[in-house]
C-alpha cells in the first residue's frame, strides 16, 4: 500500500474536512399563512405550496378525528 511521504498538517487536514458537517434546514415563510416552512415544502399548517392550494388540512383533519 501506498503511504504518505510527508505528514498532513493541521490545517490542510481541516481545510480537506470543511465540506463534512450538518447544515440546518434553509427556513421560509409561508405566502399564505406566514409560517415557517422548511423550503421547498407544502405548508403543513394551510396546505399552500408557491402560491396554490395543494393539500385541504380541514378535511384532512376530519379524517384524524375519526379514527
Amino acid at each position: 500500500m501506498a503511504e504518505p511521504k510527508k505528514r498532513t498538517n493541521k490545517s490542510k487536514r481541516g481545510m480537506r474536512r470543511m465540506c463534512i458537517k450538518a447544515k440546518a434546514p434553509s427556513i421560509a415563510y409561508c405566502d399564505n399563512c406566514h409560517e415557517a416552512v422548511i423550503s421547498h415544502q407544502v405548508c403543513k399548517n394551510c396546505g399552500f405550496y408557491n402560491g396554490k392550494k395543494v393539500i385541504d388540512i380541514e378535511s384532512k383533519k376530519e379524517v384524524i378525528e375519526e379514527k
